[in-house]
């Protein structure tokens, strides 16, 4: 049990999560106290923009116009960090509280994936936390249930979807049967899309998120090391024929260790219509954790989003208040492994594959020899012919083939005439 009666928190950065965080400790003070023993008070804020309009007050001696000096303060105890952002003043903030012994909470998964093995040291160091259950599918405790949870398991993979925005976005073409651009413009207008949602659709954040998990599960140092596709070349075609064929189309991360390598990877999968993760639709997360001796482990919720996010920061910073002082990685630093990366390229996949072609004869004879040429065994094959007749769509559904004779494939295929469109590839998970 912590032996303090009162600790004082500091938030950095007042956004729609600092701002909501920042309401809900002052309104659950006491049902917090019962439960951590502790008085968690909120002592200290820092926002770009003192003079915005809040829909509640802050007394004048709480604000701090210097963010740096939440890390040097003697009353201050716990940093929230919620600037974002992988470097810059966030950076800053949480390495200088970490040296000046002040437990850190943060939402930050650009800073956890790029700098958290430097960190942890640090936090290790000074015998501090480094928490960070926020940072990864903000409602889902994936985290703590990997660090404690889970801890009996030797884990062998972890999958799921982890991005909220990139799944309404297809889930929304999928229902609605509307383009790409108009379910990105709808995902802004309800507010599950920033404006610059480049992150989301590249699969830059499912990346960042999937690092941190993968240091956890397999108990290694951060692998940068990571095939990373994103979801913008998918579209209506490739969504309706999906369902004909029955599966749907999710954006994955896959972690997943064999003989003592790590293979990291985040893309658009097809999925059948029967398994869990095609029916997880809208802005909802699911994470996926196979272990031994537990078998597997399903966590699904809102990833994102201020309360799914001040579910998690308050975790943290309870976890904290009763003194449960741990590595941020689950062992301690000289215990973390390097293990090597897998190359995705060594791996196989039955995949999904379609050729916009010149509908002329031998066409489909020459497409059909470039993938007995490679190696590639063709599943199923439709020809869906377009409304023009003088092209058509190939689509071919393969067995399990190796990646590089894959991309061999597709490569040699898009070098010909009567190719008029990039070929598509996207795999088949199981």
């Amino acid at each position: 049990m912590n032996k303090k009666k009162q600790l004082n928190i500091a938030i950095v950065g007042l956004g729609n999560i600092g701002s909501y965080l920042y309401q809900y400790l002052l309104k659950n003070r006491e049902r917090l106290r019962k439960k951590t023993n502790v008085l968690l008070n909120v002592s200290h804020v820092c926002a770009k923009n003192i003079k915005k309009k809040r829909l509640f007050v802050i007394s004048k001696n709480k604000w701090l116009r210097n963010p740096l000096e939440v890390s040097t303060k003697n009353n201050i105890d716990i940093v929230v960090e919620l600037i974002g952002g992988s470097d810059g003043i966030a950076k800053r903030i949480v390495f200088s509280a970490l040296k000046n012994k002040k437990h850190v909470v943060t939402a930050n998964k650009a800073l956890i994936a790029k700098h958290g093995d430097q960190l942890a040291k640090i936090a290790e160091k000074n015998n501090v936390n480094l928490e960070f259950e926020a940072a990864v599918c903000g409602g889902l405790p994936i985290v703590r249930s990997i660090k404690e949870g889970l801890i009996a398991n030797n884990v062998s993979k972890v999958k799921g979807i982890f991005n909220g925005t990139s799944n309404y976005i297809l889930s929304s073409m999928d229902k609605d049967n509307i383009t790409f651009k108009e379910s990105l413009n709808k995902a802004k207008r309800l507010g599950y899309a920033e404006s610059n949602p480049k992150s989301d659709i590249n699969g830059e954040d499912v990346a960042s998120k999937l690092k941190i998990l993968t240091s956890l599960a397999f108990n290694t140092y951060i692998n940068n090391d990571i095939h990373v596709e994103g979801i913008s070349q998918v579209d209506q075609e490739d969504i309706i024929n999906a369902n004909n064929l029955g599966y749907k189309i999710k954006l994955l991360g896959i972690s997943e260790s064999e003989n003592n390598k790590i293979t990291q990877r985040v893309h658009p999968s097809l999925i059948k219509n029967n398994h869990f993760l095609s029916s997880i639709d809208g802005v909802q997360n699911v994470v996926i954790v196979n272990g031994n001796p537990v078998g597997q482990s399903v966590l699904q919720g809102e990833g994102a989003g201020p309360r799914a996010t001040t579910s998690a920061l308050v975790s943290d910073i309870s976890s904290i208040a009763r003194g449960n002082i741990k590595y941020p990685f689950s062992i301690s630093d000289i215990e973390r492994k390097k293990l090597k990366p897998n190359s995705i390229k060594e791996k196989s996949f039955s995949a999904y594959i379609r050729l916009d072609v010149i509908d002329k004869h031998g066409v489909l004879s020459n497409i059909t020899s470039f993938f007995s040429r490679n190696k590639v065994s063709i599943k199923r094959l439709i020809q869906n012919p377009f409304k023009s007749k003088k092209n058509s769509s190939i689509v071919i559904i393969t067995h399990s083939s190796k990646e590089t004779n894959l991309n061999k494939t597709i490569s040699q295929l898009s070098k010909k005439k009567y190719i008029i469109k990039k070929p598509k590839l996207i795999r088949i998970e199981d």
